[in-house]
């Protein structure tokens, strides 16, 4: 498995790195998934979905609007 490395700007403004496991390269929404579970666990059980207007994407929207988190880049760990 390929292991990818997570840029994002945390709540406070600083970059940060993680990186995960993932057989293929993650898409925004499965990264902000695994940045959420490790950050904000309470959060992670969760149903994000708007019922009536489905967003796309909403665990990126919630990261960012509730938590100030925002992915900046998914890359492979050379």
């Amino acid at each position: 498995m390929q292991k990818w490395q997570i840029t994002f700007v945390d709540d406070h403004g600083e970059t940060a790195v993680r990186e995960f496991t993932c057989e293929q390269k993650p898409s925004l929404e499965d990264a902000a998934h695994m940045i959420r579970n490790e950050l904000v666990p309470v959060a992670a059980e969760l149903d994000l979905n708007d019922l009536e207007g489905r967003k796309p994407e909403p665990t990126v929207k919630i990261l960012k609007d509730q938590n100030s988190i925002q992915i900046v880049d998914i890359s492979p760990v050379a």
